[in-house]
Protein backbone atom coordinates (compact mmCIF):
# COMPACT_ATOMS: atom_id res chain seq x y z
CA UNK A 1 0.00 0.00 0.00
CA UNK A 2 2.89 2.42 1.00
CA UNK A 3 4.36 1.86 -2.07
CA UNK A 4 1.43 2.91 -4.31
CA UNK A 5 0.57 6.11 -2.46
CA UNK A 6 3.94 8.38 -2.57
CA UNK A 7 2.17 11.54 -3.94
CA UNK A 8 2.28 14.27 -1.09
CA UNK A 9 -0.19 17.01 -1.43
CA UNK A 10 1.88 19.31 -2.90
CA UNK A 11 2.96 17.75 -5.85
CA UNK A 12 3.87 14.04 -6.72
CA UNK A 13 7.45 12.68 -6.03
CA UNK A 14 9.56 12.74 -9.10
CA UNK A 15 8.06 15.38 -10.72
CA UNK A 16 10.49 16.11 -13.32
CA UNK A 17 11.98 19.83 -13.61
CA UNK A 18 11.27 21.82 -16.50
CA UNK A 19 14.54 20.94 -18.02
CA UNK A 20 13.37 17.53 -18.65
CA UNK A 21 9.96 18.09 -19.48
CA UNK A 22 10.34 17.63 -23.11
CA UNK A 23 11.46 13.83 -22.44
CA UNK A 24 8.54 13.36 -19.96
CA UNK A 25 6.39 14.33 -22.41
CA UNK A 26 7.58 12.09 -24.84
CA UNK A 27 7.18 9.12 -22.43
CA UNK A 28 3.57 9.37 -20.37
CA UNK A 29 0.70 7.88 -21.01
CA UNK A 30 -1.92 9.42 -23.43
CA UNK A 31 -5.34 9.52 -22.63
CA UNK A 32 -5.91 5.66 -23.74
CA UNK A 33 -7.08 3.29 -21.43
CA UNK A 34 -4.41 0.83 -21.35
CA UNK A 35 -1.89 -0.90 -19.06
CA UNK A 36 0.95 -1.22 -21.30
CA UNK A 37 4.46 0.35 -20.42
CA UNK A 38 5.43 3.59 -22.37
CA UNK A 39 7.90 1.96 -24.54
CA UNK A 40 5.44 -0.78 -26.19
CA UNK A 41 2.78 2.09 -27.24
CA UNK A 42 2.97 3.47 -30.43
CA UNK A 43 -0.46 5.23 -30.96
CA UNK A 44 -0.11 7.92 -27.85
CA UNK A 45 3.10 9.47 -28.88
CA UNK A 46 1.20 10.04 -32.30
CA UNK A 47 -1.82 11.31 -30.58
CA UNK A 48 0.61 14.03 -28.18
CA UNK A 49 1.90 15.26 -31.97
CA UNK A 50 -1.35 16.08 -32.93
CA UNK A 51 -2.83 17.52 -29.93
CA UNK A 52 0.25 19.77 -29.95
CA UNK A 53 -0.52 20.99 -33.99
CA UNK A 54 -4.15 21.35 -33.36
CA UNK A 55 -2.97 23.55 -30.24
CA UNK A 56 -0.66 25.42 -32.09
CA UNK A 57 -2.57 25.98 -35.59
CA UNK A 58 -6.05 26.62 -34.18
CA UNK A 59 -5.52 27.38 -30.60
CA UNK A 60 -7.99 24.82 -29.16
CA UNK A 61 -7.39 23.17 -26.28
CA UNK A 62 -6.74 19.46 -27.19
CA UNK A 63 -5.75 18.26 -24.15
CA UNK A 64 -8.76 15.76 -22.34
CA UNK A 65 -8.20 13.36 -19.87
CA UNK A 66 -4.31 13.10 -20.11
CA UNK A 67 -2.88 14.37 -16.31
CA UNK A 68 -1.70 18.07 -16.30
CA UNK A 69 1.98 17.26 -14.37
CA UNK A 70 3.58 19.69 -12.15
CA UNK A 71 6.17 21.17 -14.38
CA UNK A 72 3.22 22.35 -16.72
CA UNK A 73 1.63 24.50 -14.19
CA UNK A 74 2.74 27.88 -14.08
CA UNK A 75 1.97 31.48 -12.24
CA UNK A 76 0.73 32.48 -15.44
CA UNK A 77 -1.85 29.74 -15.69
CA UNK A 78 -3.20 29.89 -11.72
CA UNK A 79 -6.62 31.37 -10.96
CA UNK A 80 -5.93 33.62 -7.72
CA UNK A 81 -9.02 33.39 -5.35
CA UNK A 82 -11.04 36.06 -6.28
CA UNK A 83 -10.96 34.62 -10.15
CA UNK A 84 -11.62 31.52 -8.24
CA UNK A 85 -14.86 33.43 -6.49
CA UNK A 86 -15.94 35.12 -10.13
CA UNK A 87 -15.55 31.93 -11.76
CA UNK A 88 -18.06 30.13 -10.18
CA UNK A 89 -20.40 32.89 -9.50
CA UNK A 90 -19.97 33.61 -13.29
CA UNK A 91 -20.89 30.33 -14.02
CA UNK A 92 -23.97 30.18 -11.37
CA UNK A 93 -25.48 33.46 -11.89
CA UNK A 94 -28.30 31.90 -14.00
CA UNK A 95 -31.68 32.36 -15.01
CA UNK A 96 -32.51 28.19 -14.53
CA UNK A 97 -31.55 28.85 -10.64
CA UNK A 98 -34.47 31.81 -10.63
CA UNK A 99 -36.93 29.38 -12.28
CA UNK A 100 -36.04 26.19 -9.87
CA UNK A 101 -37.49 28.40 -6.77
CA UNK A 102 -40.23 29.53 -8.36
CA UNK A 103 -41.63 25.85 -7.93
CA UNK A 104 -41.18 26.88 -3.97
CA UNK A 105 -45.09 28.00 -4.60
CA UNK A 106 -46.48 25.71 -7.44
CA UNK A 107 -45.25 22.71 -6.24
CA UNK A 108 -44.61 22.62 -2.32
CA UNK A 109 -46.69 25.68 -1.89
CA UNK A 110 -44.30 26.89 0.45
CA UNK A 111 -44.67 30.49 2.06
CA UNK A 112 -42.37 33.32 1.20
CA UNK A 113 -40.26 32.68 4.53
CA UNK A 114 -39.88 28.95 4.86
CA UNK A 115 -38.85 29.11 0.80
CA UNK A 116 -36.08 31.77 1.63
CA UNK A 117 -34.15 30.02 4.00
CA UNK A 118 -35.32 26.46 2.32
CA UNK A 119 -33.39 27.72 -0.44
CA UNK A 120 -30.54 29.17 0.90
CA UNK A 121 -29.28 26.86 3.28
CA UNK A 122 -29.94 24.09 1.05
CA UNK A 123 -27.47 25.73 -1.80
CA UNK A 124 -24.98 26.16 0.96
CA UNK A 125 -25.07 22.71 2.42
CA UNK A 126 -24.95 21.85 -1.38
CA UNK A 127 -22.01 23.73 -1.89
CA UNK A 128 -20.13 22.15 0.83
CA UNK A 129 -19.26 18.93 -1.28
CA UNK A 130 -18.59 21.05 -4.74
CA UNK A 131 -16.26 23.45 -2.85
CA UNK A 132 -14.36 20.20 -1.31
CA UNK A 133 -13.59 18.08 -4.39
CA UNK A 134 -12.78 21.55 -6.11
CA UNK A 135 -9.73 21.33 -4.04
CA UNK A 136 -8.54 17.97 -5.91
CA UNK A 137 -7.73 19.89 -9.16
CA UNK A 138 -4.49 21.48 -8.01
CA UNK A 139 -3.09 19.12 -6.28
CA UNK A 140 -3.88 16.45 -8.45
CA UNK A 141 -3.84 17.39 -12.06
CA UNK A 142 -6.60 15.07 -12.92
CA UNK A 143 -10.11 15.70 -13.81
CA UNK A 144 -12.54 14.78 -11.17
CA UNK A 145 -13.79 11.58 -12.06
CA UNK A 146 -10.25 10.19 -12.85
CA UNK A 147 -9.78 11.56 -9.60
CA UNK A 148 -13.05 9.12 -8.52
CA UNK A 149 -10.65 5.89 -9.94
CA UNK A 150 -8.54 6.50 -6.83
CA UNK A 151 -11.46 5.85 -4.32
CA UNK A 152 -14.20 3.70 -7.21
CA UNK A 153 -11.68 2.05 -8.96
CA UNK A 154 -11.37 1.59 -12.71
CA UNK A 155 -14.74 -0.06 -13.79
CA UNK A 156 -17.00 1.30 -11.14
CA UNK A 157 -15.55 5.14 -12.11
CA UNK A 158 -17.78 4.45 -15.23
CA UNK A 159 -21.15 4.45 -13.74
CA UNK A 160 -20.29 7.92 -12.23
CA UNK A 161 -19.32 8.88 -15.42
CA UNK A 162 -22.47 7.63 -17.11
CA UNK A 163 -24.66 9.34 -14.93
CA UNK A 164 -22.69 12.54 -14.45
CA UNK A 165 -23.09 12.88 -18.31
CA UNK A 166 -26.95 12.94 -17.78
CA UNK A 167 -26.14 15.76 -15.21
CA UNK A 168 -24.31 17.47 -17.40
CA UNK A 169 -26.72 17.23 -20.32
CA UNK A 170 -29.63 17.64 -18.27
CA UNK A 171 -28.37 20.59 -17.05
CA UNK A 172 -27.59 22.27 -20.36
CA UNK A 173 -30.95 21.28 -21.34
CA UNK A 174 -32.84 23.28 -18.81
CA UNK A 175 -30.88 26.14 -19.52
CA UNK A 176 -31.62 26.05 -23.50
CA UNK A 177 -35.46 25.62 -22.62
CA UNK A 178 -35.31 28.48 -20.05
CA UNK A 179 -32.99 30.53 -22.63
CA UNK A 180 -35.42 29.74 -25.18
CA UNK A 181 -38.40 30.83 -23.29
CA UNK A 182 -36.95 34.12 -22.30
CA UNK A 183 -36.27 35.18 -25.64
CA UNK A 184 -39.42 34.04 -27.09
CA UNK A 185 -41.49 36.40 -24.61
CA UNK A 186 -39.25 39.70 -25.23
CA UNK A 187 -39.66 38.99 -28.92
CA UNK A 188 -42.41 40.82 -30.32
CA UNK A 189 -45.69 38.72 -30.43
CA UNK A 190 -43.23 35.95 -29.98
CA UNK A 191 -41.97 36.36 -33.06
CA UNK A 192 -38.75 34.60 -31.65
CA UNK A 193 -40.03 30.62 -31.16
CA UNK A 194 -38.83 28.81 -28.43
CA UNK A 195 -36.98 26.74 -30.85
CA UNK A 196 -35.25 29.22 -32.15
CA UNK A 197 -33.97 30.45 -28.72
CA UNK A 198 -32.53 26.85 -28.29
CA UNK A 199 -30.59 26.70 -31.13
CA UNK A 200 -29.20 30.43 -30.56
CA UNK A 201 -27.69 29.51 -27.16
CA UNK A 202 -26.81 26.25 -28.01
CA UNK A 203 -24.33 27.25 -30.89
CA UNK A 204 -23.46 30.28 -29.04
CA UNK A 205 -22.28 27.44 -26.15
CA UNK A 206 -20.62 25.45 -28.95
CA UNK A 207 -17.87 27.93 -30.12
CA UNK A 208 -16.85 29.06 -26.24
CA UNK A 209 -16.49 25.22 -25.01
CA UNK A 210 -14.65 24.51 -28.55
CA UNK A 211 -11.57 26.14 -28.11
CA UNK A 212 -10.74 25.13 -24.07
CA UNK A 213 -9.69 26.19 -20.72
CA UNK A 214 -8.40 29.37 -21.49
CA UNK A 215 -11.28 30.73 -23.68
CA UNK A 216 -13.70 29.34 -20.91
CA UNK A 217 -11.59 31.24 -18.05
CA UNK A 218 -11.69 34.27 -19.91
CA UNK A 219 -15.61 34.32 -20.20
CA UNK A 220 -16.53 33.62 -17.27
CA UNK A 221 -13.96 36.29 -15.67
CA UNK A 222 -16.50 38.83 -17.24
CA UNK A 223 -19.48 36.88 -18.10
CA UNK A 224 -20.61 37.53 -14.49
CA UNK A 225 -21.08 41.62 -14.66
CA UNK A 226 -24.02 41.98 -17.40
CA UNK A 227 -25.60 38.65 -15.36
CA UNK A 228 -25.41 40.53 -11.73
CA UNK A 229 -26.52 44.04 -13.18
CA UNK A 230 -29.86 43.08 -14.85
CA UNK A 231 -30.57 40.50 -11.49
CA UNK A 232 -30.01 43.79 -9.76
CA UNK A 233 -32.01 45.64 -11.88
CA UNK A 234 -34.90 42.65 -11.84
CA UNK A 235 -34.79 43.14 -7.77
CA UNK A 236 -35.48 46.44 -8.12
CA UNK A 237 -38.21 46.52 -10.17
CA UNK A 238 -40.26 43.40 -9.48
CA UNK A 239 -39.59 43.36 -5.20
CA UNK A 240 -42.45 45.88 -4.85
CA UNK A 241 -44.66 43.42 -5.40
CA UNK A 242 -43.20 40.44 -3.46
CA UNK A 243 -45.52 39.49 -0.90
CA UNK A 244 -43.36 38.11 1.95
CA UNK A 245 -46.48 37.55 4.05
CA UNK A 246 -47.65 34.35 2.05
CA UNK A 247 -47.64 31.59 4.81
CA UNK A 248 -47.54 27.44 3.60
CA UNK A 249 -49.78 25.22 2.68
CA UNK A 250 -50.98 22.35 5.04
CA UNK A 251 -50.76 20.61 8.39
CA UNK A 252 -47.75 21.04 10.44
CA UNK A 253 -46.32 17.31 8.81
CA UNK A 254 -46.73 18.24 6.05
CA UNK A 255 -45.59 21.63 5.67
CA UNK A 256 -42.68 19.86 7.47
CA UNK A 257 -42.12 17.32 4.55
CA UNK A 258 -42.71 19.87 2.23
CA UNK A 259 -39.96 22.18 3.55
CA UNK A 260 -37.51 19.32 3.50
CA UNK A 261 -38.13 17.87 -0.35
CA UNK A 262 -37.59 21.79 -1.15
CA UNK A 263 -34.48 22.15 0.89
CA UNK A 264 -33.42 18.69 -0.72
CA UNK A 265 -34.38 19.73 -4.38
CA UNK A 266 -32.56 22.79 -3.77
CA UNK A 267 -29.38 20.67 -2.17
CA UNK A 268 -29.34 18.81 -5.29
CA UNK A 269 -28.83 21.83 -7.27
CA UNK A 270 -25.69 22.67 -5.49
CA UNK A 271 -24.45 19.20 -5.29
CA UNK A 272 -24.50 18.41 -9.10
CA UNK A 273 -21.45 20.49 -9.31
CA UNK A 274 -19.14 18.29 -7.59
CA UNK A 275 -18.37 15.61 -10.19
CA UNK A 276 -17.37 18.68 -11.98
CA UNK A 277 -15.57 20.71 -9.39
CA UNK A 278 -12.04 19.60 -10.12
CA UNK A 279 -11.94 20.09 -13.98
CA UNK A 280 -11.38 23.90 -14.46
CA UNK A 281 -8.19 24.00 -12.09
CA UNK A 282 -6.15 21.22 -12.72
CA UNK A 283 -3.95 23.94 -14.65
CA UNK A 284 -3.56 25.89 -11.52
CA UNK A 285 -0.36 25.49 -8.99
CA UNK A 286 -1.38 24.15 -5.62
CA UNK A 287 1.95 25.84 -4.32
CA UNK A 288 0.14 28.91 -4.94
CA UNK A 289 -3.54 28.04 -4.70
CA UNK A 290 -4.08 25.62 -2.04
CA UNK A 291 -6.74 23.70 -1.13
CA UNK A 292 -8.11 26.38 1.82
CA UNK A 293 -8.08 28.83 -0.98
CA UNK A 294 -9.99 26.85 -3.42
CA UNK A 295 -12.28 25.19 -0.70
CA UNK A 296 -12.97 29.24 0.72
CA UNK A 297 -13.16 30.58 -3.38
CA UNK A 298 -15.85 27.44 -4.62
CA UNK A 299 -17.78 28.04 -1.46
CA UNK A 300 -18.12 31.88 -1.57
CA UNK A 301 -18.87 31.80 -5.01
CA UNK A 302 -21.20 29.18 -5.49
CA UNK A 303 -23.45 30.13 -1.85
CA UNK A 304 -23.72 33.91 -2.89
CA UNK A 305 -24.65 33.26 -6.65
CA UNK A 306 -27.31 30.48 -5.28
CA UNK A 307 -28.38 32.80 -2.53
CA UNK A 308 -29.43 36.00 -4.87
CA UNK A 309 -31.00 33.31 -7.48
CA UNK A 310 -33.28 31.55 -5.45
CA UNK A 311 -34.51 34.57 -3.25
CA UNK A 312 -35.63 35.76 -6.53
CA UNK A 313 -37.30 33.22 -7.62
CA UNK A 314 -38.75 32.75 -4.02
CA UNK A 315 -39.98 36.36 -4.40
CA UNK A 316 -41.41 36.15 -8.22
CA UNK A 317 -43.17 32.75 -6.80
CA UNK A 318 -44.65 34.90 -4.15
CA UNK A 319 -45.97 38.11 -5.86
CA UNK A 320 -47.83 36.34 -8.81
CA UNK A 321 -50.90 36.69 -7.26
CA UNK A 322 -50.25 40.57 -7.19
CA UNK A 323 -49.55 41.01 -11.14
CA UNK A 324 -52.16 39.50 -13.93
CA UNK A 325 -49.01 39.83 -16.39
CA UNK A 326 -47.17 37.31 -13.65
CA UNK A 327 -50.14 34.83 -13.55
CA UNK A 328 -50.53 34.49 -16.92
CA UNK A 329 -46.40 33.95 -17.51
CA UNK A 330 -46.98 31.05 -14.65
CA UNK A 331 -44.93 29.75 -12.23
CA UNK A 332 -41.76 27.92 -13.39
CA UNK A 333 -40.81 29.00 -16.37
CA UNK A 334 -38.55 31.92 -17.74
CA UNK A 335 -41.51 34.05 -18.94
CA UNK A 336 -42.13 34.56 -15.23
CA UNK A 337 -38.64 36.42 -14.98
CA UNK A 338 -39.23 38.24 -18.67
CA UNK A 339 -42.69 39.51 -16.59
CA UNK A 340 -40.37 40.69 -13.90
CA UNK A 341 -39.32 43.72 -15.69
CA UNK A 342 -42.74 44.79 -17.46
CA UNK A 343 -42.61 48.20 -15.43
CA UNK A 344 -39.38 49.08 -17.36
CA UNK A 345 -40.32 49.23 -21.29
CA UNK A 346 -37.82 48.59 -23.68
CA UNK A 347 -35.21 48.76 -21.43
CA UNK A 348 -36.56 45.45 -19.37
CA UNK A 349 -36.70 43.47 -22.70
CA UNK A 350 -33.42 44.27 -23.29
CA UNK A 351 -32.61 43.12 -19.31
CA UNK A 352 -34.37 40.11 -20.22
CA UNK A 353 -32.27 39.51 -23.32
CA UNK A 354 -29.14 39.77 -21.48
CA UNK A 355 -30.44 37.64 -18.68
CA UNK A 356 -31.58 35.19 -21.50
CA UNK A 357 -28.18 35.14 -22.81
CA UNK A 358 -26.45 35.08 -19.76
CA UNK A 359 -27.59 31.13 -19.28
CA UNK A 360 -24.69 30.30 -21.85
CA UNK A 361 -22.05 31.23 -18.55
CA UNK A 362 -24.28 28.39 -16.96
CA UNK A 363 -24.26 26.31 -19.99
CA UNK A 364 -20.75 26.07 -21.37
CA UNK A 365 -19.00 24.10 -18.09
CA UNK A 366 -21.47 20.94 -18.16
CA UNK A 367 -20.61 20.78 -22.16
CA UNK A 368 -16.78 21.10 -21.62
CA UNK A 369 -16.68 18.60 -18.96
CA UNK A 370 -18.70 16.45 -20.92
CA UNK A 371 -16.57 16.07 -23.26
CA UNK A 372 -14.36 15.37 -21.21
CA UNK A 373 -15.72 12.76 -19.18
CA UNK A 374 -17.34 10.70 -23.06
CA UNK A 375 -13.64 10.25 -23.22
CA UNK A 376 -13.11 8.49 -19.60
CA UNK A 377 -15.67 5.42 -21.11
CA UNK A 378 -12.98 3.91 -22.83
CA UNK A 379 -9.95 3.64 -25.12
CA UNK A 380 -11.43 4.42 -28.35
CA UNK A 381 -13.69 7.55 -27.09
CA UNK A 382 -10.68 8.49 -25.65
CA UNK A 383 -8.61 8.69 -29.12
CA UNK A 384 -11.95 11.45 -30.21
CA UNK A 385 -10.47 14.86 -29.52
CA UNK A 386 -12.70 16.55 -26.65
CA UNK A 387 -13.90 19.69 -28.94
CA UNK A 388 -15.74 16.75 -31.08
CA UNK A 389 -17.63 15.22 -27.99
CA UNK A 390 -19.05 18.54 -27.10
CA UNK A 391 -20.41 19.02 -30.61
CA UNK A 392 -22.01 15.85 -29.85
CA UNK A 393 -22.88 16.87 -26.59
CA UNK A 394 -24.33 20.04 -27.66
CA UNK A 395 -26.60 18.34 -30.51
CA UNK A 396 -27.77 15.91 -27.45
CA UNK A 397 -28.67 18.50 -25.35
CA UNK A 398 -30.20 20.88 -27.90
CA UNK A 399 -32.57 17.77 -29.40
CA UNK A 400 -33.58 17.27 -25.60
CA UNK A 401 -34.16 20.55 -25.13
CA UNK A 402 -36.33 20.89 -28.59
CA UNK A 403 -38.42 17.70 -27.39
CA UNK A 404 -39.09 18.96 -23.85
CA UNK A 405 -39.51 22.53 -23.70
CA UNK A 406 -43.15 22.41 -22.89
CA UNK A 407 -42.60 20.00 -19.75
CA UNK A 408 -39.66 22.01 -17.87
CA UNK A 409 -41.32 22.20 -14.66
CA UNK A 410 -41.64 18.35 -14.34
CA UNK A 411 -37.93 18.09 -15.19
CA UNK A 412 -36.79 19.99 -12.94
CA UNK A 413 -38.56 18.09 -9.90
CA UNK A 414 -38.18 14.59 -11.14
CA UNK A 415 -34.49 15.22 -12.13
CA UNK A 416 -32.80 17.25 -10.23
CA UNK A 417 -33.27 15.41 -7.19
CA UNK A 418 -32.84 12.03 -8.88
CA UNK A 419 -29.43 12.91 -9.94
CA UNK A 420 -28.27 14.80 -6.51
CA UNK A 421 -28.73 11.19 -5.13
CA UNK A 422 -25.92 9.28 -6.55
CA UNK A 423 -23.74 12.56 -5.95
CA UNK A 424 -24.19 12.36 -2.20
CA UNK A 425 -23.01 8.91 -1.92
CA UNK A 426 -20.14 9.41 -3.94
CA UNK A 427 -19.01 11.98 -1.54
CA UNK A 428 -19.41 9.71 1.35
CA UNK A 429 -17.30 6.87 -0.33
CA UNK A 430 -14.77 10.26 -1.09
CA UNK A 431 -14.64 11.35 2.46
CA UNK A 432 -14.31 8.28 4.28
CA UNK A 433 -11.48 6.88 1.56
CA UNK A 434 -9.60 10.05 2.12
CA UNK A 435 -9.77 10.61 6.03
CA UNK A 436 -9.98 6.76 7.05
CA UNK A 437 -7.76 5.39 4.66
CA UNK A 438 -5.55 7.80 3.33
CA UNK A 439 -4.85 8.85 6.44
CA UNK A 440 -6.10 12.89 7.07
CA UNK A 441 -5.66 15.63 6.23
CA UNK A 442 -2.61 15.15 3.35
CA UNK A 443 -3.16 12.10 1.74
CA UNK A 444 -0.68 10.50 -0.28
CA UNK A 445 -1.57 9.37 -3.86
CA UNK A 446 0.39 8.42 -6.48
CA UNK A 447 -1.27 10.18 -8.84
CA UNK A 448 0.90 9.40 -12.05
CA UNK A 449 -1.22 6.28 -11.66
CA UNK A 450 -4.81 7.24 -13.01
CA UNK A 451 -4.30 5.55 -16.17
CA UNK A 452 -2.95 2.25 -14.57
CA UNK A 453 -5.77 -0.17 -13.70
CA UNK A 454 -3.31 -2.28 -11.34
CA UNK A 455 -2.34 -0.05 -9.36
CA UNK A 456 -6.12 1.70 -8.60
CA UNK A 457 -8.37 0.36 -6.09
CA UNK A 458 -10.34 -3.06 -6.99
CA UNK A 459 -13.52 -0.92 -6.66
CA UNK A 460 -16.24 -4.04 -5.06
CA UNK A 461 -16.36 -2.06 -1.39
CA UNK A 462 -17.26 1.10 -3.29
CA UNK A 463 -19.21 -0.24 -5.80
CA UNK A 464 -21.43 -2.33 -2.67
CA UNK A 465 -21.54 0.62 -0.93
CA UNK A 466 -22.87 2.25 -4.17
CA UNK A 467 -25.21 0.21 -4.53
CA UNK A 468 -26.41 -0.11 -0.83
CA UNK A 469 -26.54 3.80 -1.12
CA UNK A 470 -28.86 4.09 -3.97
CA UNK A 471 -31.50 1.14 -2.12
CA UNK A 472 -31.66 3.78 0.80
CA UNK A 473 -32.51 6.78 -1.74
CA UNK A 474 -35.27 4.65 -3.11
CA UNK A 475 -36.77 3.65 0.09
CA UNK A 476 -36.51 7.27 1.02
CA UNK A 477 -37.13 9.31 -2.07
CA UNK A 478 -40.25 11.51 -2.53
CA UNK A 479 -40.58 12.47 -6.37
CA UNK A 480 -43.75 12.90 -8.61
CA UNK A 481 -43.78 9.32 -10.43
CA UNK A 482 -42.65 7.40 -7.37
CA UNK A 483 -42.84 7.64 -3.43
CA UNK A 484 -40.56 5.43 -1.38
CA UNK A 485 -42.24 3.73 1.55
CA UNK A 486 -39.83 5.71 4.19
CA UNK A 487 -40.80 8.63 2.42
CA UNK A 488 -44.87 8.35 2.36
CA UNK A 489 -44.60 8.33 6.38
CA UNK A 490 -43.98 12.25 6.20
CA UNK A 491 -47.27 14.25 5.93
CA UNK A 492 -49.56 14.29 2.74
CA UNK A 493 -46.97 14.23 0.55
CA UNK A 494 -44.29 12.58 1.86
CA UNK A 495 -40.89 14.13 2.09
CA UNK A 496 -37.62 13.45 -0.04
CA UNK A 497 -35.17 11.78 2.46
CA UNK A 498 -33.00 9.95 -0.24
CA UNK A 499 -29.93 12.48 -0.37
CA UNK A 500 -29.50 12.10 3.24
CA UNK A 501 -30.05 8.28 4.14
CA UNK A 502 -28.10 7.22 0.46
CA UNK A 503 -24.73 9.01 2.09
CA UNK A 504 -25.68 7.69 5.40
CA UNK A 505 -25.88 3.97 4.32
CA UNK A 506 -22.76 3.94 2.02
CA UNK A 507 -20.84 5.06 4.81
CA UNK A 508 -21.93 3.12 7.11
CA UNK A 509 -21.24 -0.09 4.75
CA UNK A 510 -18.00 1.18 3.17
CA UNK A 511 -15.86 1.14 6.15
CA UNK A 512 -15.70 -2.49 6.53
CA UNK A 513 -16.05 -3.49 2.98
CA UNK A 514 -12.62 -1.28 2.35
CA UNK A 515 -10.60 -3.08 5.20
CA UNK A 516 -11.49 -6.51 3.91
CA UNK A 517 -11.18 -4.96 0.31
CA UNK A 518 -7.17 -3.98 1.73
CA UNK A 519 -6.70 -6.97 3.36
CA UNK A 520 -7.85 -9.20 0.44
CA UNK A 521 -6.40 -7.88 -2.55
CA UNK A 522 -4.09 -5.03 -1.02
CA UNK A 523 -5.02 -2.58 -3.13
Amino acid sequence: MASDHQDAEKGVQGVPSPDSAPQEVASLAPDLETNATPERVTVPGKLRLWEKRIEKLTGVEARGIRRVEQYEKTAKGTLSTIQIVLMWFSINTAAQNITLTMLSKSVYGLGFVDAALCSVFGGLVGSLPAAYIATWGPISGNRTLIVARFTMGWWPTKICVLLNLVILLGYSMIDAVVAGQMLSAVSPNASLTVVAGIIIVAVITFVVTTFGITVFHYYERYAWIPQWAVLMILAGTAGKKFDTTTVSDGDDSTVAGNRLSFFSLCLSAAITYAPDAADFLVYCDPNITGRIKVFTATLIGLACSFSLCFLLGVGLASGINNDPAWAKAGLGSGGLIVAGYDDLGSFGKSCSVVAALGLVANMVPPIYSAGIDFQILGRYPAMIPRFLWNLIGVIIFAVCALAGRNHLAEVFTNFLALMGYWVAIWIAITLEEQFIFRRGKHPKYKWADWNSKDKLPIGVAAFIAFVIGWVGSILCMAQVYYYGPIAKLVGEYGADLGNYVGFSWAALVYPPLRYFELRRFGR
